[in-house]
């Protein structure tokens, strides 16, 4: 997957933290910084709602408004003309 790049901003004694961390497992400082704010939006993630998970989802499809109001008598008239056209067929 392509990488890209992202400035962030932190204190001294963190960043000494972190390097630290990084020679002890025989790692760049990039993949220790990598690792941690994976395992960081993980752990964000699964706290989520299902709710949550689709809520930039919500309401991004075009289509008539009633269509939950109206689903049972859709779903009706679609079974209908099934049933109408297996019983025209020869």
């Amino acid at each position: 997957m392509p990488r890209e790049v992202m400035a962030v901003r932190i204190d001294k004694a963190t960043r000494d933290r972190v390097a630290r961390v990084a020679r002890r497992r025989g790692q760049p400082t990039s993949e220790a910084i990598r690792q941690a704010i994976e395992s960081w939006v993980e752990e964000q993630e699964a706290e989520l709602t299902p709710f949550d998970r689709v809520a930039e989802l919500v309401g991004s499809v075009d289509g008539p408004g009633n269509l939950s109001s109206d689903g049972g008598r859709r779903v009706a008239e679609g079974l209908k003309a099934d049933r109408d056209k297996k019983r025209s067929r020869p």
